[in-house]
Parts: structure tokens; C-alpha cells; sequence
């Protein structure tokens, strides 16, 4: 992969707002392959590859790359994560998460997962209230 010139001024948005800011040309570099939305690989990308070292970037990339591979459910992979659940008891997984509230209890979809009936606590509805508006 080709990195494109840096200056003064990259350095200090990676200081200034580490974690947060998002090379392109990765994005495009990871998107090519991966059947990713783009809000998901932006937010991996400024989480390990905010840094204008290429060896840490190229470390960053691999610690994405195998976060898609490992955690992402294509919506074709449903069974599987599901699966993957049931052997381990607990999975960490990348996936649109959408709640609703049934009677007196709050429910939670996960899209891809493929399973709309998931069991979500007061305190993580509250705590992130995005999930009531359409989802995260």
C-alpha cells in the first residue's frame, strides 16, 4: 500500500484528535473486499490507525482487517454467529443493534445476527438512548 505524503498539519490532527480522525485512503484500502458499511471501518480505522507511523498503521490495518473478519456477521452468516454463540456461551460480534420496548420490557434486534427477541437491560437502554431511534 502506497501512503500519501504527510505534513506538520496530519501529524497534529493525530495528536489533537487521536481516535477520531479517519485517513480516506484506508477506507477505500479495507473497503475493497470487505462488504462493510463505511461508518463501521471509519470507526476501526480511527480506533487503530490514527497515527502517522506506517509501521503503526500497518499494525492498525492487520488489528482491523481481523476485527471484520473475526466479529462483523454478513447477514448470509446469521446461523453461523449464532452458532458460534451457542459453543461459546458468549461472542463479541460487529452488528446493527435496534430496541423496542414490549409490555414492560425492552427487546433488542440484532439485524445481521438474525434474531429480533434478545434480552437488553434498563441500564444499556438508558445509558444509550440511540437505540430506541433507529439503532446502532
Amino acid at each position: 500500500m502506497s501512503t500519501p505524503a504527510r505534513d506538520a498539519l496530519d501529524d497534529k490532527v493525530n495528536q489533537v484528535f487521536a481516535g477520531k480522525c479517519v485517513r480516506k485512503d484506508l477506507v477505500r484500502a479495507v473497503k475493497v473486499g470487505a462488504n462493510v458499511p463505511v461508518f463501521v471501518l471509519e470507526y476501526l480505522l480511527g480506533k487503530y490507525c490514527a497515527s502517522s507511523d506506517p509501521a503503526a498503521i500497518e499494525l492498525g490495518m492487520a488489528v482491523v482487517r481481523d476485527t471484520l473478519a473475526n466479529n462483523y456477521i454478513r447477514p448470509d452468516e446469521a446461523t453461523k454467529a449464532q452458532s458460534k454463540v451457542k459453543q461459546k456461551g458468549r461472542y463479541t460480534f460487529i452488528d446493527k443493534v435496534k430496541v423496542r420496548l414490549v409490555g414492560n420490557t425492552y427487546v433488542a434486534e440484532c439485524v445481521n445476527f438474525g434474531s429480533n427477541t434478545l434480552r437488553i437491560s434498563d441500564n444499556d437502554v438508558h445509558a444509550f438512548e440511540r437505540l430506541l431511534t433507529g439503532g446502532v
